[in-house]
């Protein structure tokens, strides 16, 4: 299989922002979260569980998951986080696992936010952390999807520690910069990976 390169982070921090530059250089980028999209489509059996267990007021008019009140839901309670990660986690790494199968670029990008906190770290074979003060985070992320404080607040409180994510990251992206300055940096691991892609598949 070829080179996987991991990139995960904090809500906020701008994973796809780096992603998206990496997909403009031609290479697969399997985003988790879409991957967790798929698994709750209309029809699949995950979303009826979900509606089974949470009540049916849980899905919307046309039949999709409506995820922002699960959100609320499960960020709210732990035991119900815990449910749905014990139905769902098996489920996304099945599908992360056959959309890199299928992927054909020189190499793969597998874009998480629990990357670290899960088996999906086994997939990978470099971890790239996308990285902005927790300050940050929360500004980027109360603008862009309208939530409270006190939501968001919850959300980074039960992802990984910024500090454990960073010790175990072989490669760290500052995204606290501009976006020219994050440009010439993708650039340059592109580049890398190119390498390292290579030098594995000789090896």
């Amino acid at each position: 299989m070829a080179l996987i390169v991991g990139i995960t982070g904090g809500i906020g921090s701008g994973k796809s922002a780096v992603t998206e530059r990496f997909e403009h250089l031609g290479i697969t980028v399997v985003d988790a979260d879409l991957a967790a999209r798929v698994i709750v489509a209309p029809g699949r059996p995950a979303l009826s569980a979900i509606a089974e267990h949470f009540g049916h007021d849980i899905i919307q008019a046309d039949g999709t998951l409506d995820r922002a009140a699960l959100r609320q839901r499960v960020f709210s309670d732990e035991n119900e986080r815990r449910w749905l990660e014990q139905l769902t986690h098996p489920l996304i790494g099945r599908e992360i696992l056959a959309q890199i199968t299928a992927a054909s670029s020189a190499y793969t990008l597998l874009s998480s936010p629990l990357l670290l906190e899960t088996s999906q770290k086994e997939l990978v074979d470099c971890v790239v952390v996308v990285d902005v003060p927790e300050e940050t985070q929360l500004e980027r992320t109360v603008t862009r999807d309208d939530n409270d404080q006190a939501q968001v607040k919850r959300i980074m409180a039960a992802q990984m520690r910024r500090e454990d994510r960073l010790a175990l990251a072989d490669i760290v992206i500052d995204n606290s910069q501009s976006l020219e300055e994050l440009d010439g940096v993708v650039q340059e691991l592109h580049k890398e990976f190119l390498l390292r892609a290579e030098a594995s598949a000789v090896s």
